[in-house]
Parts: C-alpha cells; sequence; structure tokens
C-alpha cells in the first residue's frame, strides 16, 4: 500500500491510506541521505506498508522521495537534525509581540529554512488584542515595514477573541498543505481548534512568571480542513538552529540580497567587509534593512539559534 504519514509518535505513526487509516511502525534503520535525524519519518511523508499478520497494524517499508521539508538542529542530539513536516505547499509562522515575544532573529530563521525550498510563508501576528503600549505598536509595524516588502504577507489576528477567523483563512488554506508552526506559547492550538474544531488540541496559558509558553502539542499531526487540504500542527520551538547551509550559500536565501548576488567584486563573497561588494553598498544605501542584514551576520557565523 501506498499512504501519507499524519501522525507521529516517535515510534509510531499514524497513516492514511485508501483503505483507512493504520497505525504503522518501522522494521529496521533508514538510511536518508546522509541526514543523521531524530525523527527519519515526518508527517507529511508519503510512504509505503504492508500490512502485518494482525491486520490491524502495518510495517513502513519505504519513504518516497520529498518535494521539500522544513529542519532544524535537533535540541537534544548534537550533530542531529529534526524534520518538522514534509510535502508542504506554505508555512505560516505564528508570532506574537508580548507574552511571549518573537525576535526578528527567530522569525529570520525560519524564512531562511522556507527559503531554502521556495516555500511561500506567511507571519501571523497573534494576540493582537493586547497589544496596547506603544512599543509594542512600534515592533509590529517594524514587521511589516520589514517583511511585506520581501513578499512575506503578516497577518493580524486573535485566536481567543476573532469571531471570523475561518474567513481570513480559508482561501488562504484551501487545497493546501500548510504548516502551522511557532514558539510555545504563542496560541498555535488555539488557532488550529478555530480553524479545524474537530483536532480538539489542549492549550494552557502562558506562565506569568516566565512569560514563556508551556508545551501542548506533543507530537506533529495533519488535520483535514473543511474546504480540502491540511494543516500541520507541531510542537512549539525554543529555538530554530540552521542546519547545513553551506557559508556561500546563505545569502541566497535572503531574498533582498539574492537580486544582488553574483555583482560583488568577489565570487566568494561574503557580504562581511570586503572590497567591491554591491551587498554592502545597497546595505549603505538603505535597500537592505539593517534588522535583516545583522540576522544574516549572526546566522553566518552562528553566534545562537535565537531562543
Amino acid at each position: 500500500m501506498k499512504g501519507r504519514v499524519i501522525k507521529s509518535t516517535g515510534s509510531w505513526y499514524l497513516v492514511d491510506t485508501d483503505e483507512g487509516q493504520i497505525n504503522s511502525r518501522l522494521r529496521g534503520k533508514f538510511k536518508q541521505d546522509d541526514l543523521k535525524l531524530t525523527n527519519p519519518i515526518a508527517v507529511g511523508d508519503f510512504v509505503t506498508l504492508s500490512k502485518e499478520e494482525n491486520q490491524e497494524t502495518a510495517i513502513i517499508s519505504s519513504i518516497l522521495p520529498r518535494e521539500n521539508y522544513i529542519i532544524r538542529k535537533s535540541t537534544r542530539k548534537s550533530h542531529f537534525s529534526h524534520i518538522l513536516a514534509s510535502n508542504i505547499d506554505q508555512a505560516f509562522l505564528v508570532i506574537t509581540l508580548k507574552q511571549p515575544r518573537t525576535s526578528l532573529g527567530f522569525i529570520d530563521r525560519f524564512i531562511v529554512s522556507t527559503e531554502s525550498f521556495r516555500i511561500p510563508t506567511t507571519l501571523v501576528v497573534n494576540k493582537i488584542d493586547v497589544i496596547k503600549k506603544e512599543k509594542d505598536q512600534e515592533f509590529l509595524q517594524d514587521i511589516r515595514e520589514i517583511y511585506e516588502p520581501l513578499g512575506y504577507p503578516v497577518m493580524e489576528i486573535s485566536a481567543l477573541h476573532d469571531a471570523d477567523l475561518k474567513s481570513q483563512f480559508s482561501e488562504k488554506l484551501k487545497g493546501k498543505t500548510t504548516l502551522l508552526s511557532g514558539h510555545s506559547g504563542v496560541g498555535k492550538s488555539t488557532l488550529l481548534n478555530k480553524l479545524v474544531p474537530d483536532a480538539g488540541q489542549s492549550t494552557k496559558e502562558v506562565s506569568s512568571f516566565t512569560s514563556k509558553g508551556v508545551h501542548t502539542t506533543t507530537f506533529a499531526e495533519m488535520f483535514p480542513v473543511e474546504d480540502g487540504g491540511y494543516l500541520i500542527d507541531t510542537p512549539g520551538i525554543k529555538e530554530f538552529g540552521i542546519l547545513d547551509i553551506e557559508e556561500e550559500e546563505l545569502s541566497h536565501y535572503f531574498v533582498e540580497m539574492r537580486k544582488y548576488l553574483g555583482q560583488c567584486k568577489y565570487n566568494n563573497c561574503k557580504h562581511l567587509n570586503e572590497p567591491g561588494c554591491k551587498v554592502l553598498e545597497v546595505l549603505e544605501e538603505g535597500y537592505i534593512h539593517p534588522y535583516r542584514y545583522d540576522s544574516y551576520v549572526k546566522i553566518l557565523n552562528e553566534e545562537d539559534t535565537y531562543r
């Protein structure tokens, strides 16, 4: 049989097939293009499988080639990585300006990962109802000014209070497999429950002491949406480590830099302090936002993983 993995629990996988959903497992180890993975199979994967003797469970025998995937460094095992989801059409990164605050560096790292496969990405600013202070309003304006001109739409919502969330999202989700991602506590589960009432994901308040979220989604899972398509919910991400992007490739995934590549004096230019660097020239002229360039330098130098 062939099917698609719609839920992963670490050792068992729920696979949707023409014969219905069936709990499946791996037998042996999978070798995957030299990737060291904490999860050899990801939600969204298309697989081949065969039923076991009991006919109630199945063995996954192979993973069909992935069209794309979102991957990050594992926070538990050094030199390992974790695939958030595969074979997706678009990504929605849910962010908040407070309770908890999502950093621009985290946003940029996520976008670098989606850009590596040219996956369209939308920034969904949740908890807009608690944005009252002037500094928070300024931060929201910064996000719009930085990302919308680059082709990343910015949506403002209150998953807790908006009554018309379905109408806001229905056309965007229709017929597509969409990844829903973000820090713990940004309201992903609340949003998912509004968009897919049958999902029944649990929700928790953000700690008033730490201002950080608590993981309420334990495993990645894919849910069908009413008008066709799927939403993939993933556990909240504390940090996002970029994986295996060469230094000379990184600027390719910053769309504002991409148009100037090949115009530098030196072919191996890192756009740091080299003479005749076109990227530094347009940065000075204001065509590249300094916040984005700062993110580029920090990722290049692997200074941190932006919690």
